[in-house]
């Protein structure tokens, strides 16, 4: 929904529901966003977030009379796709996905052509004056980075991506964004790393040369097009779960020129103080199919663990001294209170309060995917409730 000039667009990420085809996707678009739009913007327009897996992208784009049925649809329930979750390309729901989420990265074809039939694909179903953007994959899991090599290969892939966005913008008067996800344990982590990236190498001399030999343009107009085609997503459960300053980091972004292309609400699980009663009740955190991503502040000290199964394990080992914790888990953003521990609520709130007094990005988005792999007793009501009540408890932080 179009929450006015200055707010931007608001919905939930699809990647809740079943997704990994275009069969799969188009009917959980039928099945559960008109109920959603009923119940949260009844009389307006209502934005769409919609996954495209590779799967759906290469059905998309090779068939214009489905894409024609889509655009039908959406505007006969009032709907309208503003951005586009294309991070996970292959399977993500039924089965283990863990760190092949990632996969392919930014230093393989397959990624760039799918990202840039996506970009096709959204250039001609996206909402008419709405700049739709594409969220994507924070360039490779950092255990595969060996080396300078693996960087300037996906960092050149960036580009040649965005000469794809420059041309197609020509082409049909259309100007669709790429924004990069950090996320922890992958290349870009925390947003410190972020803006060292951009500023040294998607926005560097380097980088404009080369798209102005990719894409033709005059090397001070690329300098503009990197930045009107390139920025990131900013989820702001994985920047608390990096122990990352919200406010600060926000101020960091802007100050480096890198835009906020979203704003996504998601809240994690936060641990105050590890006890042993708290790490009995993670256990059933441990049961999941996606990376569960932990970070431990002890002593002044961030120590990184890959799942909360590993987190658990070296705290049974080593179980004396204060610690706190954060986990990549996604849990309702309206919760903060969880009995034993909390979630991390408090910085999506510094997030959201930021945004209202001076708007950080157009495309706000609530993603908590994790409906079908939350403990039972985290559940209220059915799938829709769920959702609806996310869209409610930040629609109305932002405008009470």
């Amino acid at each position: 929904m179009d929450l006015g000039t200055r707010l931007g667009h608001l919905s939930y990420s699809t990647l809740v529901h079943p997704g990994d085809t275009w069969d799969e996707m188009s009917a959980s678009l039928e099945t559960y966003v008109p109920e959603v739009k009923r119940r949260v913007s009844p009389d307006a327009p209502f934005g769409v977030s919609l996954r495209i897996s590779g799967a759906s992208a290469d059905r998309l784009a090779g068939d214009g009379p489905e894409r024609d049925r889509l655009k039908k649809y959406l505007a006969d329930n009032d709907l309208y796709v503003y951005t586009v979750n294309a991070f996970p390309h292959g399977p993500f729901k039924g089965r283990s996905v863990m760190e092949n989420v990632y996969e392919p990265d930014w230093s393989t074809e397959e990624r760039v052509a799918y990202t840039t039939r996506v970009a096709d694909v959204l250039a001609d179903i996206a909402a008419a004056g709405v700049e739709p953007t594409i969220q994507t994959v924070p360039l490779a899991y950092r255990p595969k980075v060996t080396g300078e090599a693996y960087v300037e290969l996906f960092t050149r892939n960036v580009l040649r991506v965005v000469a794809h966005l420059v041309a197609l913008e020509r082409r049909t008067g259309r100007r669709v964004k790429l924004a990069i996800e950090p996320e922890p344990f992958c290349y870009l982590e925390t947003i410190e790393e972020t803006v060292r990236y951009f500023s040294s190498r998607l926005y560097s001399r380097a980088a404009a040369e080369t798209l102005s030999g990719l894409a033709d343009l005059p090397l001070a107009e690329a300098f503009g097009a990197l930045r009107r085609h390139v920025g990131i997503v900013f989820d702001i459960g994985h920047q608390a779960v990096e122990f990352d300053d919200i406010p600060a980091s926000l101020d960091l972004l802007a100050g480096a020129g890198v835009p906020v292309f979203k704003l996504q609400q998601a809240a994690a699980l936060w641990v105050p103080e590890v006890t042993d009663e708290v790490v009995r009740e993670l256990e059933r955190f441990t049961r999941t199919i996606y990376l569960s991503q932990t970070s431990e502040l002890r002593e002044g000290t961030v120590t990184r663990h890959l799942n909360l199964s590993d987190a658990i394990a070296a705290w049974r080992r080593d179980p004396g001294g204060a610690r706190e914790w954060r986990t990549h888990f996604h849990v309702p953003v309206f919760l903060d209170d969880l009995g034993p521990f909390r979630t991390t609520r408090f910085a999506l709130e510094q997030a959201l309060d930021r945004h209202r007094a001076q708007p950080q990005s157009s495309h706000l988005e609530i993603e908590t995917y994790t409906w079908d792999v939350l403990p039972e007793h985290l559940k209220s009501g059915d799938i829709t409730d769920y959702v609806v009540r996310e869209l409610e408890f930040v629609r109305d932080r932002l405008t009470a």
